[in-house]
């Protein structure tokens, strides 16, 4: 299981049958931690004040996320309906591969 998150949904015409589609970019986000023992003392503050900015709700971006692509898919209007999946930019899902099949949930926990 991997925490994917949508990074792009955008049209797609096809250039031969001139069928419309949907083009979605999946990546994957890591969290990247700082080692604690690495940061200097005022590092650690900041590092502090950030963290309970995160708690109360805030969205504090930062060099804390790695994103690595991981999924390109173009579909139809009807493969994308029949998939049965509406991606939304920023959403979070739960991408789990198994004998053969690919499947989509939401995550569950809170990604932050």
């Amino acid at each position: 299981m991997v925490l994917i998150k949508v990074n792009r949904v955008s049209s797609y015409t096809d250039p031969e049958t001139g069928k419309l589609g949907k083009q979605i970019e999946l990546v994957e986000v890591r969290r990247r931690e700082t080692p604690q023992r690495m940061m200097g003392e005022e590092a650690q503050m900041v590092q502090g004040i950030l963290s309970q900015l995160q708690s109360f709700g805030l969205p504090i971006q930062g060099m804390r996320e790695l994103v690595i692509p991981k999924m390109t898919m173009i579909l139809t209007e009807n493969e994308y309906d029949i998939l049965g999946v509406r991606f939304e930019v920023n959403d979070i899902y739960e991408l789990t591969m198994k004998n053969g099949s690919i499947i989509f949930s939401k995550a569950t926990e809170p990604y932050s």
